[in-house]
């Protein structure tokens, strides 16, 4: 399904301020996998974000999809295989147009150039059935702004949207860290339902240990630009908090030291 070789990633290269961002990284997604992706802050989780959807180059190694190497396509390119939702409940919609018109933009998503903007009365069925299934009535506000709806609101339409083509991989990137508990939870739950549903190929990055533990049926830990940990499903269904960090700290070779760790 995807698969990372060797990918790697510099910023500011051979300046005095070259940063290593992503090194050898190697990864083997097989079609169906929830994959958790924990690790402290700058240990490389969302550069690996970036160099799948297309937002960044790798400086040496392939990225693969189905056998093709994807690494030189441009993001738009890619967004008939891959749907991302941001951690920034802001960055996955236009809050200027109406959720219909949003909705519009996710379906046309991929397709070729020259389809109608305009959405027709089938369209709007399947949007209302859509909006349905989240839960929140936003099937009955579809004429409304984005930028008026809460950030949970909004989100979940992002997920939505991002879910609304069938992507063959889905990227989520600590998209419930900027809501509260409650909408957190809720979106949480929807993204289960949608992910179980749709049998999507999915890596999600959390700061939450439990959640990166309870979710999915793989993890792997990154520090420093490394992927240091992959564990499979056996062996994450009885793992706990306590010995994930052991294994880190066994591994690294120092404390996992992040405020914005989550423990539990």
């Amino acid at each position: 399904m995807l698969n990372l070789i060797n990918a790697t990633k510099l910023f500011n290269p051979g300046t005095p301020d070259e940063k290593i961002a992503l090194i050898n990284a190697n990864l083997n997604i097989k079609p169906g996998d929830f994959i958790t992706v924990i690790g402290s802050n700058g240990a490389g989780k969302s550069t690996l974000m970036n160099l799948i959807s297309g937002v960044l180059k790798p400086d040496i190694g392939q990225v693969v999809v189905e056998g093709t190497e994807i690494q030189s396509m441009p993001e738009h390119k890619r967004s008939r295989w891959i749907g991302r939702v941001f951690q920034d409940p802001m960055a996955g919609t236009a809050p200027t147009m109406t959720i219909e018109e949003n909705l519009t933009m996710a379906y046309k998503r991929g397709k070729p150039r020259g389809l109608a903007w305009g959405a027709t009365a089938a369209k709007r069925k399947l949007f209302r059935e859509q909006l349905s299934r989240i839960g929140i009535g936003l099937e009955d506000r579809m004429s409304a702004k984005v930028g008026l709806l809460s950030g949970g609101e909004r989100q979940a339409l992002s997920l939505l949207m991002a879910t609304f083509t069938r992507p063959q991989i889905l990227l989520l990137d600590e998209h419930t860290a900027a809501l509260d508990p409650a909408r957190a939870e809720l979106i949480t739950r929807l993204t289960q339902e949608i992910v179980r549903e749709m049998n999507l190929t999915t890596l999600m990055v959390t700061h939450n240990m439990e959640q990166a533990i309870r979710l999915g049926n793989r993890l792997i830990m990154m520090d420093q630009g490394r992927i240091i940990l992959d564990i499979p499903e056996e062996r994450k269904s009885s793992l706990t908090v306590s010995q994930l960090l052991g294994e880190f700290e066994r591994i690294s070779g120092h404390q996992l030291s992040d405020d914005r760790i989550v423990l539990g």
